[in-house]
């Protein structure tokens, strides 16, 4: 059976009731969204002698999009915002920093961040919910999407 975006979100929002662990999903699923791209951002190959060049990210981001789509149109819009800005900000990161600094920066906090979410489910008292269902690291950030939607009367 498919799931629609409402029982996506529902069923995701139920290991997420406390709010510290809500405050440390805010903080949290964007940094690993951010730097799980920034890392795979490093990662291209290049054919017919560099004419096409994919990176991963961006083939990440083509697929989880269409993921989206499939749910909802007006979140998978905001979500190719999102990651839009993300990847300018890597853009903006790589001619500040070298990219041995970036990778140990994107690590770094990748891995803080990760911590950060155990943590959360340890107050919740209960598992993340990817372990149920790995598309469930795709709802997390559209989790706190539809958040921003409902103040705003944005429709799903």
């Amino acid at each position: 059976m498919k799931k629609n975006i409402n029982e996506w979100l529902n069923e995701y929002g139920e290991s997420h009731q406390n709010p510290l662990n809500k405050k440390i999903h805010w903080i949290c699923v964007p940094l690993i969204t951010f730097t799980l791209l920034g890392l795979l951002y490093q990662i291209n190959f290049s054919f017919s002698n560099g004419m096409y060049n994919i990176n991963i990210a961006g083939l990440l981001i083509i697929f989880a999009i269409i993921f989206y789509f499939r749910l909802s149109k007006s979140l998978a819009i905001g979500m190719i915002f999102f990651t839009g800005i993300c990847i300018i900000f890597i853009q903006k990161l790589e001619m500040i920093y070298s990219m041995e600094n970036l990778l140990y920066l994107y690590i770094i906090i990748f891995v803080i961040a990760w911590i950060g979410q155990f943590i959360g489910h340890k107050i919740e008292g209960k598992k993340p919910s990817f372990f149920k269902d790995i598309q469930f690291l795709l709802i997390g950030p559209a989790w706190l999407l539809s958040f921003i939607y409902k103040k705003y009367n944005i429709k799903l």
